[in-house]
């Protein structure tokens, strides 16, 4: 594998893990009540789904590896490009449901590299 793309499995890696930081021992309730951590979170996962798509031009088996990365992208596109209807309660279930996947499936590639 050559450096371009761990580059780009690293900064998934790390912006999950900022995700992971801001969110610790928040609720949905907090979520919602905070433009910065919305801020901060949406941030992040704009980074995640940038690096995946520029990782995907890059190397398409190593992206393949990834579950849902389409939709990972997808997900940051409609962040920047539809930010007035942003769902909170999905940016949140998100949070909680998928992103632990995200971060199991980068670390393997990563540690793979």
């Amino acid at each position: 594998m050559s450096l371009d793309p761990k580059k780009y499995l690293y900064d998934i890696h790390e912006a999950a893990s900022r995700i992971v930081d801001f969110t610790s021992g928040k609720t949905l309730d907090d979520y919602r009540g905070s433009a910065m951590l919305r801020s901060a979170v949406e941030r992040q996962f704009e980074i995640i789904g940038e690096a995946l798509a520029q990782l995907a031009k890059l190397d398409d088996k190593i992206v393949a590896r990834i579950s849902e990365y389409r939709r990972i992208i997808g997900f940051r596109n409609i962040l920047i490009h539809g930010y007035a209807d942003i769902d909170e309660r999905l940016v949140w279930d998100i949070v909680q449901a998928k992103l632990p996947v995200l971060r199991q499936e980068i670390e393997r590639l990563f540690n793979e590299a």
